[in-house]
């Protein structure tokens, strides 16, 4: 999921299908997004979530057990 979403930051539309049916689309919302960008938004979404003032930057798979925790 990192990867696909890195790749829509980057600008590329990306298709995710299930059993060969097109079912999500990610888009980049501004074109020129890059993983930096995604990095903060993780971190002020965390932030958000567990009131913490300081997020360490991590995977997507760490940001998810964060969430999840």
């Amino acid at each position: 999921m990192s990867e696909l979403l890195t790749r829509a930051c980057d600008g590329e539309n990306v298709i995710i299908t299930v059993r060969g049916k097109p079912t999500v689309q990610l888009v980049p919302i501004n074109k020129g997004g890059n993983a930096a960008d995604m990095s903060q938004w993780a971190d002020e979404l965390r932030r958000r979530h567990s009131g913490a003032k300081a997020v360490p930057a991590g995977s997507s798979g760490t940001i998810m057990d964060d969430l999840r925790g």
